[in-house]
């Protein structure tokens, strides 16, 4: 999942594709180290995703006050920077419990009606202008993630929906980001973000725990190779987000945008490597429908910014 757009200080295109590209192709080792604790560690996704803001925190926070001091956590907004880390924290939660049922590259396909939820609730609550091609392709988009979804659903049940939930949680979180627009920095805002999560996820962990929830199981790594796992997930986790900030510093948008999908081919190389997972013939169908129908409202989205300058 990607991080904070902000407006390019200083044009360097070529230097901005190229980190992005290796960010996108990097974030989904983090997924695929939740599966791994799922399936070979039997440590409960809340666990996991709790490690994933903790030691994002141990990793990165050294970085932010060598470089900025405590000025780093003097948000203009506190509550709605933790706010949006509590989303993150939910929606990273049931992206890794999707993982821990289903094979990593159909989540990521599934995850991926993202920049369609986002769309829509730019259009009804900040009023953004969406034309009838992009509510097209919102739709064809959702029906080629239906069918990803539909053999998921015959083996997973509703587990198979998680990926739909998190994407929509998630275009919350970018919603948010929007609507907090620059009051504060992108590097406070991501401090502020881990806090949040960290925040959620001792809650969702003490309240799951309580109510007996598998899910939500607490543990501690059952190995070294557990634990060295975990770290790197927090370093993944961090660094490669703060990665995706210096990107869209040195590239619009419009044009960094396309490398998301990126992680679908990340996602897939993984998933076969270390769990045996390929998608079948019908669910490349579903998404290539997605990653086409997103593409074209990214196409759109440029065509419109390019009128509305030349007007």
């Amino acid at each position: 999942m990607s991080a904070i757009v902000t407006a390019p200080a200083q044009q360097n295109p070529l230097q901005g594709m190229a980190i992005m590209a290796g960010a996108m192709i990097v974030l989904p080792v983090m997924d695929a180290i939740a599966k791994y604790m799922a399936t070979f560690e039997a440590m409960s996704p809340g666990q996991v995703t709790f490690y994933r803001f903790f030691f994002q925190l141990v990793c990165t926070l050294p970085l932010l006050f060598f470089a900025f001091g405590w000025g780093a956590l003097s948000a203009k907004r506190p509550w709605m920077n933790l706010l949006r880390g509590a989303l993150h924290g939910a929606a990273s939660l049931l992206f890794f419990a999707a993982v821990k049922y289903m094979p990593l590259a159909d989540v990521f396909a599934i995850y991926f009606v993202e920049p369609f939820i986002l769309t829509a609730l730019s259009a009804l609550f900040l009023g953004d202008k969406v034309g009838w091609r992009r509510w097209l392709a919102i739709v064809v988009g959702f029906g080629g993630a239906m069918i990803v979804i539909q053999p998921s659903f015959e083996i997973f049940g509703l587990k198979a929906l998680l990926p739909v939930a998190c994407a929509f949680l998630f275009a919350l979180y970018l919603f948010m980001n929007r609507a907090v627009g620059e009051a504060d920095s992108p590097l406070t805002m991501q401090t502020m973000a881990g806090i949040g999560g960290t925040i959620f996820m001792t809650g969702a962990l003490w309240i799951g725990a309580s109510a007996g929830a598998a899910d939500f199981a607490p543990s501690l790594p059952a190995s070294w190779l557990g634990l060295i796992l975990l770290l790197i997930l927090g370093a993944v986790s961090g660094y490669a987000h703060l990665l995706v900030v210096r990107a869209f510093r040195l590239a619009p948008l419009s044009l960094l945008a396309p490398f998301q999908y990126f992680e679908i081919i990340s996602a897939t190389i993984l998933g076969y490597a270390l769990f045996g997972d390929f998608p079948n013939f019908y669910k490349w169908i579903g998404i290539l429908i997605i990653v086409g129908s997103g593409l074209f409202i990214l196409w759109r989205e440029r065509v419109q910014a390019r009128s509305a300058a030349s007007a």
